[in-house]
C-alpha cells in the first residue's frame, strides 16, 4: 500500500486535497482526520504539518508527500521534488527600509529575521555574503522595527503587508516556490505504485490547463483550421453528411480558448463549442 503524507491544513491543505479528489482518490471528510485508507486505489494518506512531511518522507516511513518546495529546501532534509503542482505559488524577497540595501552584496555583517532559516542561510552562503540569520515564527514585519534585525526575509504576494510596514523589497528574489510532489531521495520513482499516483495528478493537471474544443468547417478551410487547433498530437476529423464539411475535434489550451475560437468563427468555422476535461491520460 502506497504511503502518501497530506498537509493537514494552511494554504496547501484544501488545493492538495481537491487535487487528489479529481485523480479519484478517497480523501477525509474531516479536519480532525489524521490518516485515511483508501482501499480501493490501495492507499494510505496521513495529514502532517507541512513543515514536517519531508522529514517523514525522508525518513523512508512515508513513500510520498506533498508539500511547499519552501519547506522541503528549508528543512534540509534528504527528499527530492519528483513533480510541480501548479499552486501555491510564492515568491522570497528580502525587504527592509527605505535605502537599506539594494542587493544581497549589501547583507554583508547584516542581521536578517526570517521564519525560513534553511532557505535564507543557504542561499546567503550561495553567494558568498556572510549575514546572521534569525529565526522568527510568524509574520517577521515587526522585526525591524523592534530592532531584532536590519532586514528580513519573507514571501512576498502583493507587497501590502511591507508597505504597511514602511518596508520595500530589493534585489533578485530568493527563491520562487509552490506546491511539489516529494520522494526520498534514492528511493526508486519508478515503481509502478508511485507512477500510477504521478500520471493521476498529471492528469489533474492537463485537465485543468485544456478544454476540448469542437466545430465544423468546410473542407477547403480545413488546414487553417488544423493550424489553429493542432490538438496535442493531431485533431480528430470527420466528414459530416453534408458535402464539403468536416467535424473538428481538438484539446486547445483554456486560456486561449477563447481567441481561437473567435479566429475559427472568422474563417468560416460554425458550431464552435468548448468542453471541460474532467480527467485524462497522455
Amino acid at each position: 500500500m502506497l504511503r502518501i503524507a497530506v498537509p493537514n491544513k494552511g494554504s496547501l491543505s484544501g488545493p492538495a486535497g481537491e487535487m487528489l479528489h479529481e485523480a479519484g482518490y478517497q480523501q477525509r471528510r474531516e479536519s480532525k482526520e489524521l490518516r485515511i485508507v483508501d482501499p480501493v486505489n490501495d492507499v494510505e494518506f496521513f495529514y502532517l504539518r507541512p513543515r514536517d512531511i519531508a522529514i517523514y518522507v525522508s525518513s523512508g516511513r512515508l513513500d510520498i508527500g506533498i508539500t511547499g518546495r519552501d519547506l522541503l529546501i528549508d528543512s534540509g532534509a534528504n527528499a527530492e521534488e519528483i513533480l510541480p503542482l501548479g499552486f501555491a505559488r510564492s515568491t522570497f524577497r528580502f525587504a527592509g527600509k527605505p535605502g537599506t540595501a539594494a542587493g544581497i552584496e549589501d547583507l554583508q555583517g547584516r542581521t536578517v529575521a526570517t521564519s525560513y532559516e534553511g532557505i535564507v542561510a543557504k542561499h546567503l552562503a550561495e553567494q558568498g555574503v556572510d549575514a546572521s540569520v534569525v529565526h522568527l515564527d510568524g509574520a517577521v514585519e515587526t522585526a525591524i522595527e523592534l530592532g531584532v534585525a536590519e532586514v528580513i526575509a519573507d514571501v512576498v504576494e502583493t507587497g501590502t503587508s511591507l508597505r504597511n510596514a514602511g518596508l520595500e523589497v530589493f534585489g533578485e528574489p530568493i527563491m520562487k516556490s509552490e506546491a511539489i510532489v516529494i520522494r526520498r531521495t534514492g528511493a526508486d520513482v519508478e515503481e509502478p505504485k508511485v507512477q500510477q499516483f504521478l500520471r493521476r495528478l498529471q492528469g489533474v493537471l492537463v485537465a485543468r490547463t485544456y478544454v476540448m474544443m469542437d466545430y465544423d468547417c468546410r473542407v477547403e478551410q480545413l488546414e487553417k483550421a488544423v493550424a489553429l487547433t493542432p490538438g496535442l498530437e493531431s485533431p480528430t476529423v470527420s466528414p459530416l453528411h453534408n458535402e464539403g464539411w468536416v467535424a473538428v475535434r481538438a484539446m486547445v489550451p483554456a486560456k486561449e480558448a477563447q481567441r481561437i475560437m473567435d479566429d475559427l468563427y472568422d474563417i468560416g468555422a460554425r458550431a464552435i463549442l468548448t468542453t471541460a476535461i474532467h480527467a485524462c491520460r497522455l
